[in-house]
């Protein structure tokens, strides 16, 4: 519930109250990730509680709800935050080297990296699991509902891969196997790689002039309100 609460308190500051479906994103939050202000290391976390517009608060959640409680009930809830904060902070690194221009509000990061770990689940586990095929099939279809544009599919891609590696680094193995242990150094080798090679990429490059925002705000008021 902590995004909730960070919207709705963000609502208050910026628009008197009143919480609108769509925007604005809050640009002036300390929360927000932004380029040109990336020394300040919270940022690459704490963007994942702000939203822009109760719809996207609301779909954030309902996935949350949807992929991240049954994950949570077989692995415990230690080892579905670690994936979900890795999806956030591979989202947000993601973006600074592939968008780094734009500016990130939102869960998807996170959302989208339980969503990988459910195939990091099937992976090691499918022969445990009842209805394995049925519960990525279902993953996928949650996925694929995330379809309006534009997003920075940067952090949405980056997010699905840290949930899937992480998930092979830190979800329960029903049985331990030679190539299960191989697949553990290869997903560790591969995570801590991408990872470090952002780190660098932020501490080496320089901040963009111009900015953009994902998701962007809708024009408000309306250009046709008449004020």
């Amino acid at each position: 519930m902590l995004p909730a609460a960070a919207f709705h308190h963000i609502c208050h500051i910026i628009r008197g109250g009143v919480a609108a479906a769509a925007g604005p994103v809050p640009v002036d939050s300390p929360l927000v990730y932004r380029p040109d202000r990336r020394k300040e290391l919270w940022r690459f976390l704490t963007y994942s509680v702000v939203h822009a517009g109760w719809l996207h608060l609301s779909f954030n959640l309902l996935v949350q709800l949807a992929v991240g409680l049954p994950l949570e009930m077989v692995h415990g809830a230690v080892r579905c935050g670690a994936v979900y904060v890795a999806g956030v902070l591979g989202g947000s690194l993601a973006a600074s080297v592939l968008d780094p221009d734009v500016c990130l509000a939102g869960a998807s990061g996170g959302v989208y990296a339980l969503l990988a770990a459910h195939l990091a689940n099937a992976l090691l586990n499918y022969h445990a699991m009842r209805y394995g095929a049925v519960r990525l099939v279902a993953a996928l279809a949650v996925a694929s509902c995330d379809e309006a544009p534009p997003v920075s599919y940067a952090a949405h891609v980056a997010g699905a891969l840290a949930g899937l590696t992480l998930g092979l680094l830190v979800l329960k193995h029903a049985q331990q196997r030679l190539w299960a242990r191989l697949l553990w150094w290869a997903a560790l080798g591969a995570y801590a790689a991408c990872t470090l090679f952002a780190v660098l990429y932020n501490v080496c490059s320089t901040p963009p002039a111009e900015l953009h925002y994902l998701p962007p705000d809708p024009p408000y008021p309306p250009p046709d309100a008449g004020y």
